[in-house]
């Protein structure tokens, strides 16, 4: 389970918060609407979390072998 968590998971969640916030950076330098770069920032944050548990499982995970 650590393996996959690590291999697949955990990569797929770190990109998916980097392209949330390359996604808001561009909205912002082309002068965007405000409220998408607030809706942006804050699938970003929830993102962010959702790495951040999967990260920790992980971690977990492997010290359990």
């Amino acid at each position: 389970m650590a393996s996959f968590l690590g291999t697949f998971i955990v990569p797929i969640a770190v990109a998916a918060v980097a392209l949330v916030l390359l996604m808001g950076l561009l909205n912002m330098m082309r002068g965007g609407s405000p409220n998408r770069s607030q809706k942006l920032m804050q699938l970003r944050v929830l993102l962010q979390f959702v790495a951040i548990v999967v990260i920790m499982v992980t971690v977990w995970a492997m010290g359990h072998r």
